[in-house]
């Protein structure tokens, strides 16, 4: 049996562990629901991890911003070649190089037919939606390892139809498994088409996802805000227009771009843990983006909210803010009659059509978000640097396979 070497949260950062390589049981551990403890994975196959990408949704719990157990195995963005089908498997094969949505979905369910992967109702005892190595997600254990346990295999995993020409790919196909998905679905979500004026907020890796896809999707001017100048240049270096928020007000800087002090769409890829604008640029104010985006997204539009927001976060502001309760200006929103999506992006519904884009090379996501490879070793460096506002999008490289 091979050892298995995988990235732990160990309270207030990360330790590479080894742990136990996987079998086709969900065993008890850091963040298993009890109800999954023992739960068969006929269905599953286990993967050699290519690559598997540190997330901004990683950091949260990293920051202690989130309830997570301490030796919880992160990542939830997972792409790797099957070593191991389950006996129920039947499509998937021995030596697939595949992509892993970071949902995890039954296939059976009233949602996941649907296609509301995000919500599957059967993976997640204690609410609808699942996903790997994160908190509250049913306990399935994450993919920044060596090796991984994927459940529901002829369901979930996306097969590259070429090996060689998917691993010359390789940094541009792992942002499949979430953010590039995520961001594109903050896109649609948003209406963003064809002529359209967008304005992301944020500009880490889900925001230049957002990004890209918005100009995959046709949109005519795509305008990022952050605090990050380095960051910011990243967004200008493939078109975007950009917008310091702690210069003032987005909306004063967006009528210098556009005329007009607002936009068709907005898309929301910071979440919870939200700066100030202008003078308060430098405090946590949980409500400020989204507050933002109602004010400066033109009437009948909507609002995408790929950023993620949570019910438990003890380094919450205030009381409201540890469980989630923001102070939103919700009369403005409802008097523009503006609408919005929040929660998980349904992967399954967008990855294929974007592996194509990639495939047929009309998108480069991986020189957006400035894709970077480190060793599973550097992952504890990867995690502070990117902690610190690195702009870059870190790529762990288990078995040192990608090329430099």
């Amino acid at each position: 049996m091979s050892s298995n070497r995988a990235v732990a949260y160990n309270g207030h950062g990360v330790d590479v562990v080894d742990i136990d390589y996987p079998t086709f049981e969900l065993k008890d551990g850091p963040g298993v629901n009890p109800a999954n403890v023992g739960r068969p994975v006929r269905h599953g196959v286990i993967l050699k991890t290519v690559s598997t990408n540190i997330c901004g949704s990683d950091q949260h719990m990293v920051r202690g911003r989130t309830t997570a157990p301490e030796g919880l195995v992160l990542g939830h963005e997972i792409t790797g070649e099957v070593v191991e089908v389950g006996p129920d498997v039947e499509f998937i094969k021995v030596g697939d190089l595949v992509s892993v949505p970071f949902n995890i979905a039954c296939g059976r369910c009233r949602n996941c037919k649907e296609r509301k992967t995000g919500i599957c109702l059967n993976v997640n005892p204690d609410r609808p939606g699942s996903a790997y190595g994160y908190v509250d997600m049913g306990g399935w254990v994450g993919g920044q390892a060596e090796y991984v346990l994927v459940p529901y295999a002829d369901w979930n995993l996306l097969k590259f139809p070429d090996k060689d020409q998917a691993m010359e790919k390789i940094l541009d196909l792992t942002m499949l498994s979430d953010i590039f998905p995520t961001g594109f679905h903050g896109c649609v979500t948003a209406g963003v088409g064809v002529g359209s004026t967008v304005y992301i907020a944020g500009a880490g890796p889900v925001g230049l996802a957002a990004a890209a896809g918005a100009q995959l999707l046709g949109a005519a001017v795509v305008i990022v805000g952050d605090l990050n100048e380095d960051r910011l240049a990243a967004a200008r270096a493939f078109g975007c227009e950009t917008v310091d928020v702690s210069q003032g007000d987005p909306k004063d800087q967006i009528e210098q771009i556009l005329g007009v002090p607002e936009v068709d769409c907005g898309v929301d890829a910071v979440g919870f843990e939200a700066r100030g604008h202008g003078s308060g640029a430098g405090t946590e104010a949980p409500a400020t983006v989204l507050n933002s985006l109602m004010e400066i997204t033109a009437a009948g539009g909507a609002m995408g909210i790929p950023g993620l927001y949570v019910t438990g976060d003890p380094g919450g502001v205030d009381d409201a803010a540890k469980r989630g309760a923001l102070s939103l200006d919700l009369g403005t929103g409802w008097a523009k009659s503006l609408s919005f999506t929040t929660g998980q992006c349904p992967v399954m519904k967008y990855h294929r059509g974007l592996m194509m884009a990639i495939l047929h090379d009309r998108v480069q996501i991986a020189k957006a978000v400035n894709a970077t490879p480190i060793s599973l070793e550097e992952a504890p460096q990867g995690y502070a640097d990117f902690d610190k506002g690195a702009a870059k999008k870190y790529v762990l490289d288990p078995h040192g396979v990608i090329k430099r």
